[in-house]
């Protein structure tokens, strides 16, 4: 049996590194919450090659004793608590002292920093956990730390790092939340140089929402406010018609703390009853402040989980806090002018076009314009045998041959007047007409020649169909005939799994277009951070993504089935994907792209599509090889003939 030992202070440094220092964004997270523990008003946070080479994290705190550097280092050496009554009422973000142990036993890090009363600061560098050097400093107050090389001495970490733009994002994230949560803090982080935020610091959660969200996105809020039961609820939420795809938006804060809170969620989803679209969800930054005591912090090792000592209560609160702010709004949501459509003539829909991107529509495939010639020149008419067929053609009753727009009465005198005293028009005459002596009456033509009648061929026979599409129902079943049987088909489900196989083939290659001009959206932090992570995967299915800075992506390149004004929402569903099967396989990860990607590209139900759109879609059902759509629903439905004639009762 083996034998019970006391693990190295180096390999519980690690342990505890796994538990706290997951990814560059961890260390920037902690960093800044001890930064706002030691009273900063400005706190800068600076980043390179996603975090794993550099991390900066400066402010303008109370600083840090000569004589306890380094203790700060030490595993549990914390100045937030004292006692174990403490535990029952933590006000401050970080107490469980292990933050900077679990840092430096993973990296390189140096420290400088220095009190206000003190006249010379204080710098301390480590090597894996290990203090390598000490000595004094000229530095302004407060604190700098600098974190290089992340995870030099855990190679086995660094696999599961991600790209770092992904990084790089993650580490935006964790900034901006806690400005929003600490609007009384200026924060600025720079990305490789690039300053991507700054906030103001004026203690306004508005313009904390303004420099973190967009402007756009801002001016869709409207403020919360609400107390009782001893907890008080403010922020903002958004408007009914501002709400989004995801739940990415949503940021709940408890006493200053960051935290994810599904009866949080629950109250405020629960407040939008009736009054959002279905599939969408609200966005909202709210500030729940309560007892310290009502509420346990020490349940998680990020401390991004909480539990409250009264549920029930916390529900009620944001709940009613939420509803009363969305009652007293009293605005509509602004008019937005259309952008132009382009008509389709074959599929019967109309596509919008953003204004930057707007091309003249497609003449229609199945007849050819008239050409130009004018009058009398061959026109080819649906159903016209021949382009010569509308020439040859008779009057009609009313002067005019049919197919032309050319009146055959005003060649011909009328009846009793002779052609020198018929009024005439020269061809190409714009002014008054000619006087009759000066005008040229053309040679009668000769004689048309017309071919001795034949014998017409009898028709090559086609193979014969043992079904046949009998029309549409509500322009989203297709009606199929086959013997005594009847099948309806949802068109849509029966598109979406044609293309879902065909994309998911391996020698499928999407087609794409380049934008003539990018289109730059900001996803939410989580979303942006797992769409950086997956570009190669994004380029695959048509998408050229590059990262804008600020949290925005631009958009440079999309799928030909993609619609543009359809780019946000479709990136932000397949983001949603890639959070959600985040763990899962590369092959379960692509289906579920897959699935968004097929369902984008088919044709949709209530839209007018050409009878050889439908007999195609038919044709793959009836051929077996459409039965399910990608979810699985059934995409056909039978009904017997026997079973029409027991309803009418003819049997």
């Amino acid at each position: 049996m083996p034998h019970i030992q006391q693990l190295d202070s180096h390999v519980a440094d690690l342990i505890a590194a796994g538990e706290v220092v997951e990814r560059p964004a961890s260390v920037v997270k902690e960093l800044v919450e001890n930064a706002i523990d030691a009273q900063a008003h400005a706190i800068t946070v600076e980043i390179q090659n996603g975090g794993m080479s550099l991390i900066r994290v400066t402010d303008d705190g109370c600083g840090i004793a000569p004589g306890e550097v380094e203790t700060a280092f030490l595993r549990h050496a914390t100045s937030k608590i004292r006692s174990e009554y403490d535990l029952e009422a933590i006000g401050t973000l970080g107490f469980r002292g292990e933050a900077l142990a679990a840092i430096a036993s993973v990296a390189r890090v140096e420290l400088l920093t220095r009190r206000l009363e003190d006249t010379l600061g204080t710098s301390l560098t480590l090597e894996g956990g290990v203090v390598t050097g000490k000595e004094e400093a000229g530095c302004p107050a407060g604190t700098t730390l600098l974190v290089r090389d992340l995870f030099y001495n855990t190679p086995a970490r660094l696999k599961f790092m991600k790209k770092d733009a992904a990084e790089g994002a993650a580490c935006l994230a964790a900034v901006q939340r806690q400005a929003l949560a600490h609007p009384e803090v200026s924060f600025k982080f720079l990305k490789d140089g690039k300053q991507e935020l700054l906030t103001p610091g004026d203690s306004q959660l508005r313009s904390a929402l303004y420099a973190v969200l967009g402007r756009d996105m801002a001016l869709g809020f409207t403020k919360v406010e609400g107390s009782g039961e001893g907890m008080t609820v403010s922020g903002f939420t958004s408007l009914p018609a501002c709400c989004r795809g995801t739940r990415g938006y949503q940021f709940f804060f408890v006493n200053g703390r960051y935290i994810k809170s599904k009866t949080m969620t629950a109250a405020v989803e629960q407040a939008y009853a009736n009054q959002r679209m279905v599939g969408k969800f609200p966005g909202c930054v709210l500030h729940l402040t309560t007892k310290l005591n009502a509420v346990d912090v020490n349940v998680h090792p990020t401390k991004q989980e909480v539990k409250f000592g009264a549920e029930r209560q916390v529900f009620s609160a944001v709940y009613y806090a939420v509803l009363a702010a969305l009652g007293a709004d009293q605005s509509r949501p602004a008019a937005v002018v259309a952008a132009p459509k382009a008509h389709d003539t074959v599929t019967g829909r109309q596509t919008t076009l953003p204004l930057h991107d707007f091309t003249a529509p497609k003449a229609p495939r199945a007849w050819p314009e008239r050409p130009a010639g004018g009058a009398g020149g061959a026109v080819l008419t649906k159903g016209s045998p021949h382009p010569s067929f509308a020439a040859q053609m008779p009057p009609s009753p009313g002067g005019k041959a049919l197919g032309t727009g050319v009146s055959l009465g005003e060649s011909q005198p009328a009846m009793g007047q002779r052609a020198e005293e018929r009024p005439s028009v020269l061809p190409g005459a714009d002014g008054p007409e000619a006087a009759p002596s000066e005008r040229q009456i053309p040679p009668s033509p000769p004689p048309v020649q017309r071919p001795e009648p034949r014998e017409p061929e009898p028709p090559a026979e086609e193979p014969e169909i043992p079904w046949r599409v009998a029309g549409e129902l509500f322009r989203t079943y297709i009606l199929v005939e086959q013997g005594d049987k009847a099948l309806l088909i949802d068109k849509h489900a029966a598109h979406e799994r044609m293309n879902f196989d065909r994309m998911r083939a391996q020698d499928y290659q999407p087609m794409s277009q380049e934008l003539l001009t990018p289109t730059v959206f900001t996803p939410a932090p989580e979303e942006g951070a797992a769409l950086l992570d997956h570009l190669e995967e994004l380029e695959g299915l048509g998408f050229e993504v590059t990262d804008f800075g600020g949290g925005s992506l631009a958009v440079r390149r999309i799928p030909d089935y993609v619609d543009p004004g359809d780019i946000e929402a479709t990136l932000t569903e397949v983001a949603g994907k890639l959070l959600a099967t985040g763990a899962a396989g590369d092959a379960q990860r692509r289906d579920e792209i897959l699935h968004t990607m097929a369902c984008k590209a088919a044709i949709k139900g209530g839209w007018k599509n050409a009878p050889e759109e439908l007999a195609r879609v038919a044709k793959a059902v009836m051929a077996g090889e459409v039965k399910y759509c990608p979810h699985g629903r059934p995409v056909a439905i039978e009904l017997t003939r026997s079973q029409l004639e027991k309803q009418f009762k003819r049997v």
